[in-house]
Order: C-alpha cells, then structure tokens, then sequence
C-alpha cells in the first residue's frame, strides 16, 4: 500500500511552536516514526510539508496517481480551506485527517474543521501518536495489516 501524508502550516515549527498544545515532538521525530511504522507495515510512504495552500492541493492532487490512501494534518488550514476540501473530495482513497490537539476542546477558532466532511475519519488529541494511527487505520481498511499483529490490533473487535 501506498501512503502519502500531508502536514500543513507550522507543523515545520512542532517541537518549539506552543508546546503546551502540540509538545515538544518535531516533525522530523514524527516522520521518522512514520517511515518505520511503513516499513514493518509492507507500505511505502511518502511525507510532506508546506505552509502553501496552493503546494498543499498540488500534493493533494498527485496523491491521487501516487497513494492508496492519504493522512493530512491541514493545521490551520482546516478551518479555512475550500480549495482543499474541494481537492480532497477528488481523492479517490480514503482520506485521515489527523490533528496533535483534541481541536474540539479548543478555543472557537480551532473547533469546526471544514475538511472533515471530506475525509474517512477523523483522528484527534492523541499527539504525534495519532499519524500511527491513522496510518494503521488505512491499512486495516484495505486488508494490509501485518500478519504478525494480534487479531484485536488487526481486525479489532469481532
């Protein structure tokens, strides 16, 4: 399975940027985590970041021809982009949208994703561990789990 996340503004900032919402994890820490978790996995991944929205529904759109399935974490852009929530209607994969905070326990702004309509699920306040996660969701929905997990992480319950 191919796997492509995204990651929108700031996220090139986790580590230093309002630790006491995001900690102190970078997003190096995070794809590196990312890339074992597809190797032990069989998928191939492929990891991005950028702070444009106009780049974002660029990678967006070539998922399309590139990935079995997409994670994106749009940040600040989930509250505000149409362009990505038209983008990721076209996806033809199932969609994850992952944020590091539980965004509904947040202030005003930061509680209304307008791309969760878009997506398959919606992975929220588990920190870094949350792109796992997701990644794990994906290959769970297509059948592509490892063998060598227990039932109940690879099925779940029956």
């Amino acid at each position: 399975m191919r796997i492509t996340i995204i990651n929108g503004p700031n996220l090139n900032l986790l580590g230093t940027r309002e630790p006491h919402i995001y900690g102190t994890t970078t997003l190096a820490a995070i794809k590196a985590a990312c890339a074992e978790f597809a190797t032990y996995a069989g998928a191939t991944l492929s990891f991005h970041q950028s702070n444009h929205e106009g780049v974002l529904v660029d990678l967006i759109q070539s998922a399309r021809n590139e990935a079995d399935a997409l994670v994106i974490n749009p940040a600040g852009y989930s509250f505000t982009s149409i362009a990505m929530y038209d983008a990721l209607k076209i996806f033809d994969g199932p969609v994850f949208e992952v944020h590091i905070s539980n965004i509904h326990t947040r202030d005003e702004l930061h509680r209304h994703s307008k791309l969760s309509a878009a997506v398959k699920g919606v992975i929220a306040g588990l920190g870094p561990y949350g792109y796992i996660v997701a990644m794990q969701a994906a290959l769970m929905g297509a059948g592509q789990l490892p063998a060598t997990l227990p039932d109940a992480m690879r099925v779940g319950p029956a």
